[in-house]
């Protein structure tokens, strides 16, 4: 698996490249045509999807390639794709998709959090009891989005939540559905399963940042 290194905006996967051209060009002839929204909407997509690179340079953090790769698609997806050509009304499972692919990845993101606290030490806590806490915090994630979406609809008078409460509900239930996935992914990662998948994703963010996970016995 390729590792970014934190060190810039290079190295990263012909996928985001191919985003960031896309996001450029819609920039471009969104500004030629005076389409002020659609232009504000590329600038703003390409510049959130450069945050998670800037974050692993600041804070010297060896980031996998295809992580990266997919909190960028997610990002073009949820504010490019799905607000500027609406695709959550054309695609009745876009949302869906969306909110469990990033639960999953807040999962992860939460495993790997805790984990940390305990320096890498995989005998600190029950397997179960680590992934819990993780499982918690992609939980809470999607809750503050959904509260996000509301304050929206009722500051703004948008419509992020769609048909209110269901939405919100079913939102709610995919993010728990994805979240599970993603903090099962790192109770495998704890008994020694971590050669395929998102066990073998977070194994090599260790081994990669061990600085984070001294008490690890990643090589």
């Amino acid at each position: 698996m390729r590792v970014f290194d934190g060190g810039g905006l290079k190295g990263q996967s012909y996928v985001v490249y191919v985003i960031w051209a896309a996001l450029l060009l819609s920039f471009a002839i969104s500004l030629f045509n005076a389409n002020w929204s659609l232009s504000f909407l590329a600038i703003a997509t390409l510049l959130m999807s450069m945050v998670p690179a800037l974050f692993a340079r600041w804070f010297k953090i060896h980031l996998p390639v295809s992580f990266f790769a997919a909190i960028v698609v997610f990002i073009f997806g949820t504010i490019f794709l799905g607000e500027a050509y609406d695709f959550y009304e054309r695609y009745w499972w876009w949302d869906i998709a969306l909110h469990g692919g990033s639960a999953v990845g807040f999962g992860l993101i939460g495993f790997v959090f805790v984990f940390m606290l305990f320096e890498g030490d995989r005998y600190a806590a029950p397997p179960w009891a680590i992934a819990f806490f993780g499982f918690c915090f992609a939980v809470m994630i999607g809750m503050v989005w959904e509260i996000f979406e509301f304050s929206m609809d009722q500051i703004f008078g948008l419509n992020m939540q769609k048909s209110g409460l269901t939405d919100t509900m079913w939102d709610l239930i995919v993010d728990m559905a994805g979240a599970l996935f993603g903090a099962s992914a790192g109770v495998a990662y704890l008994k020694g399963r971590s050669r395929l998948g998102l066990p073998s994703m977070i194994k090599e963010f260790i081994s990669k940042n061990r600085r984070f996970f001294s008490k690890s016995d990643e090589n």
